[in-house]
């Protein structure tokens, strides 16, 4: 007769196994279950604060702060109704160490999930800076100051780090000439360094992108054209013009002539003797004893004198080709300006002048 006692032992055992899994399980749905109901409840209660003005408020997130820190001060500061709500979510979706750190901008409408999300996707609040085409250093430097991107003296100094400077591949002690006229959007206090590497990279891309072979140029070529693009940029007022006068400029160049532009004289008085710009040039003016004016000093300035666009730029290195030598405004409205090759010619052309209609 056989014993039937291990049988009996592994028919315990597999009861016991199927009752404990069908335990777990039951578990599971439970807990499922209550994940879920609490969720409900979160999102039924989840509503605006109602503290929050039309205009919106700015909050931020600290580097490395965590989860649990961040609910706390949000709702201490009434961005949110539950600090245990928000802390839920973030626990249900498994979120703690997602939360981006930056400053955002929440508004009166937005609920704890929004501002959850904003935090997560690290949608920061961003400010706009528009730097026009031929601005110079000191002007973005006020304008980011004006649009709470850096102070002006951060954005200042940025400019001038040599050893930031290099690192961008600009072989000068200055950024200037290579902070490309955009609009940028940027985190409040982004700061200069930020700025002015955001700058300069926009510049190689949209070169990159409109004037592919000037990334066959040395630095010091592609500087040369830069400083000739920030003194066109100074001087046309009509596009089409550009290259021609980025022609008689580099024609000036290679016979050894005296660029004698009257741009670079205007950054002389305006930038290095702080005086107003001019509304027009005297023979004293021209005198002017600074390396930057290119009427006392053969070849390019020591420096960019402007931050030139993609107009300057490109005519600058896809100069005209040309004989002229010589360039005379002719039309104060359209800003036409009248070529030549000859000094004769030049001085001829100034019968050739039209003034605005007097109103």
């Amino acid at each position: 007769m056989r014993n039937s006692k291990p049988n009996d032992k592994r028919s315990i055992a597999s009861i016991l196994f199927r009752v404990l899994g069908t335990l777990v399980a039951l578990a599971i749905v439970i807990a499922a279950a209550a994940l879920i109901a609490a969720l409900a409840f979160a999102s039924a209660y989840d509503k605006p604060t109602g503290k929050i003005g039309p205009e919106g408020a700015f909050f931020n997130v600290r580097q490395g702060e965590s989860g649990m820190s961040v609910s706390r001060r949000l709702a201490q500061e009434g961005f949110i109704r539950s600090e245990y709500l928000f802390r839920l979510i973030l626990k249900a979706k498994r979120l703690e160490s997602s939360l981006k750190a930056g400053e955002y901008a929440i508004g009166p409408a937005m609920n704890s999930s929004d501002v959850l999300e904003m935090l997560v996707e690290g949608r920061q609040a961003l400010l706009r800076l528009t730097v026009p085409e031929g601005a110079d250093i000191g002007y973005i430097a006020d304008a980011a100051e004006a649009a709470g991107v850096a102070s002006a003296s951060d954005t200042l100094a940025a400019a001038r780090d040599g050893d930031l400077v290099r690192g961008l591949g600009i072989p000068a002690e200055s950024a200037d000439g290579y902070l490309f006229p955009d609009t940028y959007l940027l985190p409040r206090n982004a700061g200069g360094r930020a700025l002015v590497t955001l700058m300069v990279q926009t510049f190689k891309k949209r070169l990159a992108e409109a004037i592919p072979e000037a990334l066959a140029l040395s630095p010091k070529e592609l500087h040369e054209r830069v400083v000739l693009a920030s003194i066109v940029e100074r001087e046309y007022r009509v596009a089409q013009e550009a290259p021609l006068m980025a022609s008689v400029f580099l024609n000036r160049l290679r016979i050894g002539m005296a660029l004698q532009s009257c741009a670079t004289v205007v950054f002389v008085i305006t930038e290095h003797q702080g005086k107003p710009h001019p509304s027009r040039l005297f023979d004293r003016d021209l005198k002017i004893d600074d390396p930057f004016n290119t009427y006392m000093y053969p070849g390019l300035p020591p420096g960019p004198i402007c931050n030139p666009g993609m107009t300057a730029v490109s005519a600058a290195l896809r100069p005209a080709v040309s004989k002229y030598l010589y360039f005379r405004l002719v039309n104060e409205a359209t800003g036409q300006h009248y070529f030549s090759a000859s000094l004769d010619e030049h001085i001829g052309a100034a019968s050739l002048l039209v003034k605005p209609r007097s109103r």
